[in-house]
């Protein structure tokens, strides 16, 4: 194989490498993005269920029902 052809052919995997990269990276941001959102919702959920709990009281408070 010829010097040229090996240059050639390692150019082609660099700028594959770097496609690969590019990809992976996009991706990562995207999981992020999706877990502060995620993050984000749980955290407005258990506010929301902390207000439910001192609104209504708590469940385990309560007397078991007649037929118990």
């Amino acid at each position: 194989m010829s010097l040229e052809a090996r240059v050639i052919d390692l150019e082609s995997r660099l700028a594959f490498q770097d496609d690969t990269i590019q990809a992976l990276n996009d991706e990562l941001v995207a999981q992020h993005k999706l877990l502060e959102r995620l993050q984000l919702q749980m955290t407005a959920m258990l506010k929301r269920q902390e207000e439910m709990v001192g609104q209504f009281g708590s469940f385990e408070e309560e007397a078991p029902p007649p037929h118990y």
